[in-house]
């Protein structure tokens, strides 16, 4: 019988999304008639590292954001010699770091937003680009402290003197458009879906809170436009040197008509599995129902010592 230990919870932003997606994976993998050993993780990563005695076949690594996606725990379960799905240490450290991720996606060609990293002190005094455009924390994921600042906000001091995501941020154009993700899956570009956020952008709360966005899938945009995004997808995939499963997620300005400029945003390499997640609905769309989705991602967990 398999046994797999599943991480999720962890210290991160998004631990509660970390939360419902290992609720999933345990009830699918359970369903699959595997043994499962739910860890939830803490602050404490001794606790950790005990639960996985006796060691299990593989780790389901459901962790999201810092400390979950950025590397570290893949660096543990490395130490520990046990194979666990998603990326490794190096894809998921520059995947998590936006300002590393934008440059290797800049240097193979990919369509990246203008912009760069600043000293956020320095939005007290001046607009650092015309408005409108986008203040990110460099290491959160789930549109954690993403700002957004338009002609005639007032709101570019405060977010300055309120920000608690260390000294810099990235800061980028604003594009217009739409809200675009592909999955992938290995060597595979699944789909293009349109996201429609109940909310002036696509937030934390519209991706997690149920009826905060809606998804169209197959995305309805023109045909090049597609095949394109999903090229990229594929490609910042192998950029960053990805394993098993990986979401691309992409702005798409059709504002001057179809095809549009597609500009690349990001690649999150822990997709969530949760109820109103876009991966899980991706692979349905192709046949791959939620517990063959994980048993995939299992089968295909390896270790990157």
């Amino acid at each position: 019988m398999t046994h797999v230990a599943v991480l999720y919870g962890g210290i991160s932003a998004e631990r509660e999304v970390s939360l419902a997606s290992g609720r999933q994976v345990i009830a699918a993998l359970t369903g699959l008639g595997w043994r499962v050993t739910p860890i939830e993780v803490g602050p404490d990563i001794s606790a950790v590292i005990a639960a996985l005695t006796p060691r299990p076949d593989a780790v389901f690594n459901a962790l999201h954001g810092r400390f979950g996606e950025d590397g570290a725990i893949q660096g543990v379960l490395d130490w520990l010699d046990i194979p666990y799905t998603h990326s490794g240490v190096r894809a998921s450290a520059l995947a998590m770091d936006k300002a590393a991720a934008k440059a290797i996606f800049a240097a193979h060609g990919l369509p990246v937003a203008p912009g760069g990293v600043m000293e956020v002190a320095g939005l007290v005094e001046a607009d650092p680009l015309p408005v409108p455009y986008v203040i990110k924390p460099l290491n959160e994921g789930s549109s954690v402290g993403v700002e957004i600042i338009r002609a005639g906000d007032n709101r570019r001091a405060d977010v300055a003197r309120a920000w608690r995501f260390g000294t810099t941020a990235m800061v980028e154009e604003f594009i217009p458009g739409r809200e675009l993700t592909v999955g992938v899956m290995s060597d595979r570009a699944l789909t293009v879906t349109e996201i429609l956020a109940t909310h002036a952008f696509y937030d934390y709360e519209s991706k997690y809170a149920e009826g905060g966005s809606r998804h169209e899938l197959p995305a309805k945009i023109h045909p090049e436009a597609a095949a394109e995004a999903m090229r990229i997808a594929l490609a910042a995939h192998r950029a960053l040197g990805c394993r098993g499963a990986s979401r691309a997620d992409f702005r798409y300005d059709d504002t001057e008509g179809e095809p549009g400029r597609l500009v690349l945003l990001e690649v999150n390499t822990q997709p969530g599995l949760t109820p109103t997640s876009l991966l899980p609905e991706q692979a349905a769309l192709c046949g791959i129902d939620f517990p063959a989705l994980c048993r995939w991602m299992v089968e295909a967990a390896a270790c990157r010592a």
